[in-house]
Formats: C-alpha cells, structure tokens, sequence
C-alpha cells in the first residue's frame, strides 16, 4: 500500500466570497454509493443552487448563468472531511525542515548542519524549526549539547512527529522562555512553548502563506472540511483568516479548556457561526487532552507498558483527575458544547466514557488506539463517535509491538467499533500524519504501509465503510445534498476482491475537480 506523501495538485481556482456562490451544472457525473443508499447505474447531471445539490437527472440543460463542469464520466463523492486537524502545524510543517525518518539524534543534526549551511550568508541567528522525528525507538534519548555544537547563534525548535515534545537548543530555550532542561521538553512543559513557536520574528508573514497552500492543497485532494483542534483562540482566528480570503475549506473550530471561559462570555455553542463567514466557519467542540501519547509513553493504560523503566510510570499517566475532568464535561454540556476529549491508552478512553455517562455531554472520543473490548460497545451504547487516524497505525506499529505486544488485538479497534454501531470519523490530526484522507482510508482498510502483512488484520474495514466515515456522515449524492463534492479519476469502491487492491486503489485516488458549495476550490 503507498505510504509515500503524495504528489498535490496545483492549479487552483480561488473560491469567490460565500455570498457569490455560482449557479453550477455537473455534467455526465457517476455517483458512488455511500453511507449504504444506492446510486445511479448511469450518469447524471447535477445542478447546485445557493450551495445546495437541487436536481439530479440523466440530462438537464444548462442555463444562461449556469457555469458548467464536464465530469466525463468520473466518479462524484460528497466533498471528504478530516475530523482532526492542528491546522496552524500542519501548515507550519510544509515550510519546516523535515526531520522524518530520522534514526536517531545523529541524522537529525546530520540534516540541521545541512540546512544551516545553504542559509544566506548574512543569516547567522534566524529561528531554524524542524518537524517530524520519533525518538520512541532511538537508542539513546538527545541533549541540548548536541543541537548546541551545530546550531551557532540559530535558535532551533525541532518538532517530534506527534508533536507531543520538542527538541530545543539552548538559544531557543531563552528566546522561548522554556523550562530549563537537558533533553527535549515533554508535554506539559512543551506544550505552552510550543504555542509560543507563533510569536517568533516573522511568524505571521510565513503563516499567512504557508495557509494558503495548506488549503489549497487540502482541497486537491477532495477536502472541503476540517475540525480545527488547534491550540488558541480558533474561534477568533479563523473568521479573520475568512475575511482575508482564506475561504477554500469548512472550519469547526474547537476550544482548549483554557479558553472554556472566554467562549462561554461570548455566549458560543457548538455550531454556532462565527463572524461573517456564512456559517462556513463555526463553533467545534471543547477539546480535553485527558492523556498522553504512545511515543512519549505517557498515554494512560490499565496494565504497564511491556518496557518500561520507570515504574512511577509505568502505566502513563492522566493529565487531569476524575473530578476535573467531569467537571469541564459538565460545563461543557451546560453552555451547549460538546466535546472532543484526546484519549489513547485504554485506561484514558474508560474514564472519557466514563465523563460522557455521568454528564450527559455529546461528542467523541479522539484517536481511542487502545480500547477495553467493553469500552467499545459501552461506547456505542453511549452515542459516542470514534474519532479516529489510521495513518497512525503506519507510524505506530513498531513502538506498538515494542511497548503494547500483549494487547495489539485491541488497538486501533476500527472493525470492532463498527460492528457494535459506533459512528467512526476519520481525520488525519495533522502534522502528526499527512493532511490526505485517501492514506487514512488506505490504511484502515489494509493496516500496513509496507511490505509486511497487515497487522490485527481481524480489525480491517472495507473500503466504503472508510468512505463513508470521510464524509461528515454525508450520504450518496442526492436533491438536497451540500453542494460540496469532490470528482474522482476512478472508482474508489472498484477493488473488492482483497484489502491490499482497494489500498492500492485509495491510496493512489486522484481528484480532478473539489466544489465547495459550488465554488471551485480545485482543478487539476
């Protein structure tokens, strides 16, 4: 199954303002069935009014203000959604050095001293930042020294791919006012500096357009929609980016408990619209980061991980305890929130359930990797949506196997919670994985981005459970549908002899044309 970035598209026609959306004729469209309602054998033609699908015939003739689009027979899908987004990093990452694939600190600063050295020869102290190493399977853990010996005056912020700790040397440590450390700084101590990484000289300039191609290159690959769980005032954020132009994806913006107060003062529910967006911007969840991560070994589990070393630890750790963590469900649900908790191990998804039964609150769990086979049809029971990233699957597979070798059946449980009726989500959580639901839904449905065989293939799904579950629950194309769709060069429902060719078929899917309530927001 491909697992290599894919390969965008550029040409790209910006969205005109929400009020002008265009009278669109689609025509010679095969509809693929999703969400189990059937299709059309034949091709149609589709005609979107004020962002709406209004009429679906074998032929309609276009009108004089009507602006056509040939679809030549390729596929039409709902316009897909990634559930899970940290937008402000995925779009940093594009500009950042990439630190992927790195085996230990060694080729990390190999890859710095390179970058450093084709800078501009007047550029001796600019702020250098890198995304993408995992340090879980390294030999040895890095230092502060080590960046220090190869980064002169540059202040160097380097980005662990599930960017739940950060390298720094020591002149970004001053600069950033981080706590005073040896190695990389973990979670809750990185967590604050790295929302900082947004105050640094230039860091607006290169946000602005570093946006602009993360947009443009979500709507390449059939994107019309994110969750934005991105760490600050979202909800303030984004209608300023809207009002700027940046208007190519649907936005649902979440809050941190940090800003639970303020979104409560201004009166905000989820999916109420925010500023003058035409509610293609509007109020998400409260998100509750309730544990940690797997890499950083601090996601919360009921048994010890398999090698750990610190006994204080073993197990992982919550970041909040019962009381509170009940509690801002509660507030949640008083003031018409719902809520997207972050829980890993099995121990964190149990006391997230746990929270949604005694409050009443709506919403998902985020990632649930580790579930007690219980929680999974505790959590159907409940309503609880499974928000969910099997790309994760690719990258977490060896430190899986290393720390949670005796529960892999449990992990990423995707074929257990859509037998019990759990509604599954998809998304990426970029930068951690790609912003690219077609290696998501690859992924789910093979659950090996190599050459090895799929691991608990017993949990694999089929190719139109991962579409349906891409598309904001969004059925087949029908009167009355969102005029969001996205045009496929081929079938994406067209292997179903084996998981490994409906892979290859996901995993290599092009998009030839994204509307977004009718407006163009690609053409490839």
């Amino acid at each position: 199954m491909p697992n290599a970035r894919r390969r965008y598209g550029c040409a790209v026609t910006p969205a005109p303002p929400h009020d002008l959306a265009p009278a669109v004729l689609v025509r010679g469209a095969r509809l693929v069935p999703v969400g189990g309602q059937p299709a059309p054998a034949e091709p149609v033609d589709l005609r979107i009014r004020d962002g709406l699908v209004t009429e679906i015939a074998p032929t309609l003739n276009p009108q004089d203000e009507e602006e056509v689009h040939h679809a030549e027979g390729r596929w039409a899908i709902p316009g897909l959604w990634d559930h899970h987004v940290h937008m402000a990093q995925w779009a940093n990452t594009l500009t950042r050095v990439d630190m992927t694939g790195t085996g230990g600190p060694e080729e990390v600063t190999e890859r710095l001293a390179a970058h450093l050295a084709v800078l501009p020869a007047g550029d001796t102290d600019s702020v250098v930042t890198g995304f993408g190493h995992r340090s879980a399977l390294w030999t040895r853990q890095p230092t502060v020294a080590e960046l220090d010996a190869v980064s002169g005056r540059h202040p160097v912020v380097l980005v662990s791919g599930d960017a739940h700790n950060g390298w720094l040397n020591t002149a970004a440590l001053r600069l950033l006012d981080a706590p005073a450390t040896t190695g990389a700084l973990r979670e809750t101590d990185w967590f604050p500096v790295f929302a900082r990484l947004d105050s640094l000289p230039g860091a607006a300039e290169a946000a602005r357009a570093a946006y602009d191609l993360a947009v443009d290159r979500a709507a390449s690959v059939g994107v019309v929609g994110i969750g934005d769980m991105e760490f600050g005032p979202a909800h303030r954020d984004w209608p300023r980016r809207f009002a700027r132009g940046v208007r190519g994806l649907r936005v649902r913006a979440a809050t941190y408990p940090e800003g639970l107060d303020a979104v409560i003062a201004e009166g905000l529910a989820t999916g109420d619209d925010l500023g003058e967006t035409g509610g293609q911007v509007r109020m998400g969840p409260l998100k509750i980061i309730s544990d940690g991560s797997l890499n950083t070994r601090s996601a919360y589990c009921r048994e010890p991980y398999a090698d750990s070393a610190t006994p204080a630890e073993a197990r992982g750790r919550p970041n909040y305890d019962a009381a509170e963590l009940t509690d801002l469900f509660a507030r949640a649900r008083s003031h018409g929130l719902t809520v997207a908790v972050h829980a890993i191990g099995d121990a964190a998804v149990e006391r997230a359930l746990d929270c949604f039964a005694a409050t009443g609150a709506t919403g998902a769990v985020e990632h649930a990797q580790l579930m007690r086979t219980e929680d999974v049809s505790r959590m159907a029971a409940l309503g609880v949506v499974a928000s969910v990233q099997p790309a994760h699957l690719l990258d977490d597979r060896d430190v899986i196997e290393r720390c949670w070798p005796d529960r892999i059946d449990r992990c990423f449980p995707l074929r257990s919670m859509i037998d019990a009726g759990v509604i599954l989500h998809l998304g990426s959580d970029a930068p951690v994985s790609p912003l690219d639901p077609w290696l998501a839904m690859a992924a789910a449905v093979y659950r090996s981005g190599d050459d090895r065989d799929p691991w608990a293939s017993s949990q694999q799904i089929g190719a139109a459970e991962a579409l349906a579950a891409s598309t904001d629950d969004q059925r087949t194309l029908a009167v009355g549908s969102r005029g969001d769709i996205a045009l496929l060069d081929a079938d994406p429902l067209a292997a179903t002899d084996s998981p490994v060719a409906a892979a290859e078929v996901l995993g290599s899917m092009t998009v030839s044309l994204t509307l977004l309530g009718g407006r163009v927001t690609h053409a490839g």
